[in-house]
């Protein structure tokens, strides 16, 4: 994003900063680089807390950047960290200083920019997508924090090894996670230990946000994982949402959902499996919720797959979309009066349960406009293959007895 030659370090060096929203999980940097490229810029850096401010500390900043823009011709950066959390109001209140250049805007957010930040805004602004740091970079940032006199703890103590392993490990990405536990650990002991550091982090904490991002993508992952009948996966994810405090009830409803619509009739028992596990869920609670949610999750994902279901839904769709609403042809309709058995309801209807076979080959069900209509096609997987069979017989039926002179 800012190595040699890239448009944003030309843009800095410029000084010609363009308002913008950088877009990361947390502590990957975006505070510091929106300080950073300030400062290159020569910029005044003025920051604020969209969970503290209203929208008149909002206007009281811009009226303060406008007067030293005026003064001095001094810039100023605005800085704007969780700018996901403002609402309409406060954006749009910072909206015509984008556009006349009075300040330039720059927002932190770890949610997608494009469902929390309104339009308008975010087309005056460039998107920069920061990504989560990897093992090596949290290293490097603990080594120099441990080598640094002037602002770090050069001299003072020493880390052993493993210590050091699980300290970038449990960070997860997070260097402010790591260097704030580093500085806990260091205020107890010269010499850090493992012990000391698991003390100090206490849990590994897992980027998670029951209502953002995290929550969509994680639920995306899980169940992509039972669709592709990847048990091992599916685990993995599920135990990722309940170990983050995910909703139960959010993922025991997930499974029924799958279980209709990814294995469907290929094994019918997967619905009656989930649904189950809805239930005990519900009634036991978690921890031991997990178990039903895990044995149900196991099940979808080894069973066999057909969408055949929702692919019917989506063609009978199609048709109550386009073609004609045709009113329901009397034959089967209920003659519940005399003046309806008069007007011919009911009239000329075949019983199915009459013929030996149960079943009416030369009777029909949908409107004269539809007739002959498939929505439903079955696969050849798991337990649909015995259905394809038998409707593949009885539509064999039908087609012989339309054939047939008629009477």
């Amino acid at each position: 994003m800012v190595g040699e030659g890239s448009v944003l370090r030309r843009a800095i060096e410029a000084r010609k900063l363009p308002s913008m929203i950088l877009w990361g999980p947390p502590g990957s940097g975006k505070t510091t680089l929106a300080r950073i490229a300030a400062k290159r810029a020569g910029a005044r850096f003025v920051p604020i807390q969209a969970v503290s401010m209203g929208v008149a500390d909002l206007r009281a900043a811009i009226a303060r950047a406008i007067e030293r823009r005026r003064a001095t011709a001094e810039a100023t950066v605005l800085f704007i960290d969780e700018i996901h959390r403002f609402n309409k109001g406060q954006q749009d209140a910072v909206l015509p200083h984008v556009e006349n250049g009075d300040i330039v805007l720059i927002g932190a957010t770890t949610e997608n920019p494009s469902f929390e930040v309104n339009s308008a805004l975010l087309s005056r602004s460039r998107v920069y997508v920061l990504k989560a740091l990897t093992d090596e970079h949290v290293r490097a940032i603990v080594e120099r924090a441990l080598a640094d006199a002037e602002r770090g703890l050069s001299g003072q103590v020493t880390i052993e090894e493993k210590a050091m392993e699980f300290l970038v490990r449990a960070a997860n990405g997070d260097a402010r996670v790591a260097l704030n536990a580093l500085e806990l650990a260091a205020a107890s002991s010269r010499h850090i230990t493992l012990p000391q550091v698991q003390d100090a982090l206490q849990r590994r904490s897992l980027l998670y946000d029951r209502a953002g991002d995290q929550h969509y993508d994680t639920i995306s992952a899980y169940i992509k994982s039972v669709r592709g009948s990847d048990p091992d996966a599916a685990l993995y994810w599920l135990v990722r949402m309940i170990d983050s405090g995910e909703d139960p009830m959010f993922i025991a409803r997930r499974l029924v959902i799958l279980a209709a619509e990814d294995v469907g009739l290929a094994d019918p028992q997967a619905l009656v499996v989930a649904s189950a596990a809805q239930q005990a869920t519900h009634l036991i609670g978690f921890p031991e919720g997990y178990f039903p949610l895990a044995e149900a999750t196991i099940y979808l994902a080894a069973a066999p797959k057909s969408d055949s279901v929702k692919r019917a839904y989506g063609a009978v769709i199609d048709d109550i979309e386009h073609t004609r609403a045709d009113p329901v042809p009397l034959h089967l309709r209920n003659a519940v009066t005399g003046l309806m058995a008069s007007l011919g309801y009911g009239r000329d209807y075949k019983y199915a349960h009459d013929r030996a076979d149960h079943f009416a080959a030369d009777e029909t069900y949908l409107p004269e406009s539809l007739a002959g209509r498939r929505y439903y096609e079955p696969t050849d997987l798991g337990v649909e293959a015995r259905i394809k069979t038998r409707l593949d017989d009885l539509r064999k039926r039908v087609a012989e007895a339309r054939k047939r002179p008629s009477g």
